[in-house]
């Protein structure tokens, strides 16, 4: 008797709460815009390679901080946590260094990846300003393969 009570306690408590809460297996999807404040403003050219790791020092650095921030707000429920895929999305570790890795990563970023008329990665051309971009591009150079 006290077991069916139980039972029907947990299911009332159950049908109260669970409109209250609601899910999300990764989080929230929406892009989340990237504070660039502190970084030098590169212009509405799209450049080919790191400006920040061109100018190094401070800039970089701030670059780093500014970037490891967006890469978690944005990147990381696909490519994972600092940078270490699980095995949904490219492992961001290995990226080439230098221009041809800079080219390749801001071609993606900007437009994005689609394979069979299926969004792999969305694009962020219109959601990321060139300079958030150049700083999670900073970020995941500190990350080691």
């Amino acid at each position: 008797m006290w077991a069916r009570r139980a039972l029907v306690l947990i299911t009332l408590l159950s049908a109260a709460v669970g409109p209250m809460t609601a899910v999300h297996g990764h989080g929230d999807a929406a892009p989340q815009p990237v504070d660039t404040a502190g970084l030098d403003p590169v212009g509405t050219v799209w450049l080919e390679e790191n400006p920040y790791r061109l100018k190094g020092g401070k800039q970089y650095e701030l670059a780093q901080q500014i970037g490891a921030s967006g890469y978690n707000q944005n990147c990381a429920r696909c490519h994972g946590l600092e940078a270490v895929s699980g095995g949904i999305a490219p492992d961001l570790r290995y990226l080439e260094t230098g221009t041809d890795g800079d080219q390749w990563f801001l071609q993606r970023i900007r437009h994005g990846y689609s394979q069979d008329g299926s969004v792999k990665m969305p694009p962020f051309e219109n959601i990321l300003n060139q300079e958030a971009m150049w700083a999670i591009r900073s970020y995941l150079e500190t990350r080691p393969n």
